[in-house]
């Protein structure tokens, strides 16, 4: 009981231990997982539960009470997860409830104003129409039928537009949503309300060095307004800009952080107009630069 309360209350976490954990049975099998395509992938998946399946083996290993307590835990939940049935599980859960998300898909269209078929972009199109309008696609967890998948396509249309894509790819998208460019008000939110907020990053960031910076909220919503102008006057590139438009601001702070020491630095309105007004102003400058 002694031992056991030591251990819930964390007084062993420094200790060492000795413990079996079971080897997969095949590491040389590790090194060729993942260096190809899917086809490889499933082929070396394959093959590690052929080689696991010719008797468990189990190796000792010196390692800390958290970590062993970790590795012994999963092995024990692995002993009781069916993984056959969760396999089937997962395969009808993804069949009927299943949402696919088709990201820059404005990249497989071609202008209307480019001469000739693009035949590429056209042949990703092709492939991709059956899977949306419903097949059946051979996984590494069995075939998986499309019919009841809901397919959600995003791009930002820069270079071409939604018509641009065939009309057999266009019908499968029936429903179409035009989004709006982000505010100021809207930078404003994505620098403070998020947890992990680029300010907070920024800020813990400089911790390391014992520097600490505090933003006002002046400085914050002339941040804002500088990406949102930016985005206006050159290429709306979203919320990207904050990461272009932060790095300028504090690029000498974090070139120079090892030699400032520890200290306080606020963050102000004045200070985001003198590193960043002259470069936001012209049109070049914040083409190249921000």
């Amino acid at each position: 009981d002694k031992l056991r309360a030591m251990l819930r209350d964390g007084r062993l976490d420094d200790r060492e231990v000795e413990v079996d954990i079971a080897d997969d049975g095949a590491p040389f099998l590790n090194v060729l997982s993942g260096a190809g395509g899917q086809g490889l992938d499933e082929m070396m998946g394959n093959l590690k539960d052929m080689f696991g399946g010719l008797g468990r083996r189990t190796r000792r290993q010196r390692l800390k009470v958290p970590d062993a307590w970790n590795a012994l835990t999963e092995e024990e939940v692995d002993k009781l997860v069916d993984k056959d049935r969760l396999t089937r599980e997962a395969v009808i859960r993804a069949e009927h409830h299943g949402i696919v998300f088709l990201d820059e898909i404005d990249k497989i269209a071609s202008p209307s104003e480019r001469h000739g078929a693009d035949v590429s972009r056209q042949g990703v199109q092709r492939d991709l129409l059956p899977i949306v309008e419903g097949s059946t696609v051979t996984t590494k967890y069995g075939p998986v039928k499309t019919d009841h998948v809901l397919f959600i396509a995003a791009g930002a249309f820069h270079m071409a537009k939604p018509s641009d894509l065939i009309p057999e790819l266009q019908g499968r998208f029936p429903i179409r949503v035009e989004l709006e460019p982000l505010t100021a008000d809207d930078f404003v939110r994505i620098l403070t309300e998020p947890r992990n907020a680029l300010t907070a990053q920024y800020a813990a960031l400089l911790a390391t060095e014992g520097i600490t910076i505090q933003w006002t909220d002046e400085a914050v919503h002339e941040l804002a307004r500088i990406a949102a102008d930016v985005n206006a006057r050159t290429a709306n590139i979203g919320a990207r800009r904050l990461h272009t438009v932060l790095e300028r601001l504090l690029d000498d702070l974090l070139y120079n952080a090892p030699d400032i020491g520890a200290q306080t630095i606020p963050i102000t309105r004045g200070y985001v107009q003198e590193r960043l007004g002259a470069v936001a102003a012209d049109d070049d400058l914040a083409r190249y630069v921000l």
